[in-house]
């Protein structure tokens, strides 16, 4: 249970080379998580940053089976710094070679917590066999969009400079170590870590670091592209620029290719349930469709469902199931949640797509968000990609609100470019934008306005509950003052 940091990485290794399960813990959590987690888990050792050491330190008697909490950070009882030394003495550590244990492909790795957008988190129980061939994945999908494009994948030499990568989603989540931290580790990287995303701070060490490599989630893209101190001949370095996580719009694409001189973009799709890396869409591919997920991995199959689960046609939404090494065993100590889910080999999504006749994929939605207006299906991310394709979004959030006659209304929640000031005149023109882009059942009922990033959990994922209590505030404060407006802003 710790921020990003070198010991965070050398706790995780360790326990995957004596044969234990590593089990990262969210940092974010209160502390009420963080006892359920272990609980749940059953750790019996505890590594913490000093951070999570007091504020679980009034809990120790409710953790049922950890046996050593130890400190990173010099701090407590026990501490990493005792056992193995600072960070800058590990350098000179004697190697006295591996375990004695046997580890089987398809032993038990690590559980990863689910992001947990609505109800309680759920550990998914990993094997070594599904993270390694996660890793793989995203491998063999840039080679093919290379052979695609006409072009032999490059073979690695001693005398290739070193890559750099920038790490600013925290490793608690699988996409930060599945497809940042390990590959990392496989191809000799440097990794530059930041504790908490900062656009300002991340130009700055992308400059300093001579960065090569980034990304995380299409919004820490998105947020570097806007900032004011963002300049192309500083990114001269980066030759990749990858995400995934969370749905990213068609002009994201174009943005990066105007912004890094020499970057190579890609936009994926996967969960904790598959480990990451399921499809990914790169380079010329991407270009080519700028709206997809891209197509599945290799060893991946993918298809399209109904509600009954059965295959639909190519062009329907309905959907998304994968099958494939990746996937993970199940939900920890969760037989009917697993069951629910995952499905003879296959893994249910929850995530609403198309795929095109090359098998490629677009997502349309969480198949939980959509909004169904006077029984018309109305899918959030479309609304949210015609707002953001107008110049003066930075991103914006979709969901539905209860309405009388129609069921549900529309209404969103648009965090503009800075410097851009909100008022009545730029709702009107961003009305008439999405009204050439969009269907008129799909108009927002109510625009709401922010200058602040909209929220999201440490994995990207925008929360649409959060969002929707924004309205509730704003209906709530006018009914107590008795005004009404069309216009509001957060």
């Amino acid at each position: 249970a710790m921020r990003n940091s070198p010991q965070w990485s050398v706790t995780f290794h360790a326990a995957l080379l004596v044969g234990a399960i590593a089990t990262p813990l969210n940092s974010w959590w209160a502390a009420e998580e963080l006892v359920a987690g272990l609980n749940d888990c059953g750790a019996r050792v505890l590594f913490v940053d000093p951070e999570r050491a007091e504020l679980l330190a009034p809990h120790r008697g409710r953790i049922t089976d950890v046996a050593h909490m130890i400190t990173a950070g010099g701090v407590g009882d026990l501490s990493l710094e005792v056992l193995i030394g600072v960070t800058e003495d590990w350098a000179g550590l004697a190697f006295e070679g591996l375990a004695d244990v046997s580890i089987r492909a398809d032993d038990d790795a690590a559980i990863f917590y689910t992001s947990g957008t609505s109800g309680r988190a759920r550990g998914v129980g990993m094997t070594h066999r599904n993270i390694i061939s996660a890793i793989w994945n995203t491998a063999a999908c840039k080679a093919r969009s290379l052979m695609r494009a006409g072009i032999v994948p490059p073979q690695p030499s001693p005398d290739d400079p070193q890559p750099v990568s920038l790490v600013s989603t925290p490793f608690f989540h699988a996409t930060a170590t599945v497809t940042g931290l390990i590959p990392a580790h496989l191809t000799g990287a440097r990794l530059v870590l930041q504790r908490k995303f900062d656009a300002g701070e991340a130009l700055e060490l992308i400059r300093r670091e001579g960065v090569t490599q980034l990304g995380g989630v299409p919004t820490i893209v998105q947020r570097l592209i806007a900032h004011p101190d963002c300049r192309p001949d500083d990114l001269a370095k980066v030759d990749f620029v990858g995400y995934g996580g969370a749905p990213s719009g068609p002009d994201l694409v174009e943005d990066i290719a105007r912004t890094f001189p020499r970057a190579m973009p890609a936009n994926g799709w996967g969960m904790t349930e598959t480990c990451a890396t399921t499809t990914l869409n790169v380079g010329a591919d991407y270009m080519a469709r700028p709206g997809s997920a891209g197509a599945a991995a290799p060893p991946v199959r993918l298809r399209i469902v109904d509600d009954a689960g059965e295959p639909v046609a190519d062009g329907l939404v309905g959907e998304l199931e994968a099958f494939g090494p990746n996937n993970a065993r199940g939900y920890w100590n969760a037989p009917k949640e697993t069951a629910q889910t995952f499905r003879e080999g296959w893994v249910r999504s929850g995530d609403l797509a198309v795929r095109d006749a090359e098998g490629f994929i677009t997502l349309v939605d969480r198949k939980k968000d959509m909004i169904i207006r006077g029984g018309e299906n109305v899918f959030s991310i479309e609304v949210e990609t015609a707002l953001t394709s107008h110049v003066d979004v930075l991103e914006a959030g979709v969901v539905g609100l209860p309405h009388p006659t129609l069921g549900e209304s529309v209404a969103a929640v648009v965090q503009l470019r800075p410097g851009v000031v909100p008022d009545l005149a730029l709702e009107e023109a961003l009305r008439f934008h999405l009204a050439a882009r969009i269907a008129a059942f799909k108009l927002p009922a109510r625009i709401t306005f922010t200058s602040a990033p909209l929220p999201r959990n440490a994995n990207g994922k925008m929360l649409k509950s959060e969002l929707k209590a924004m309205f509730e505030e704003s209906d709530n404060d006018h009914a107590e003052t008795g005004q009404t407006a069309q216009f509001r802003r957060a």
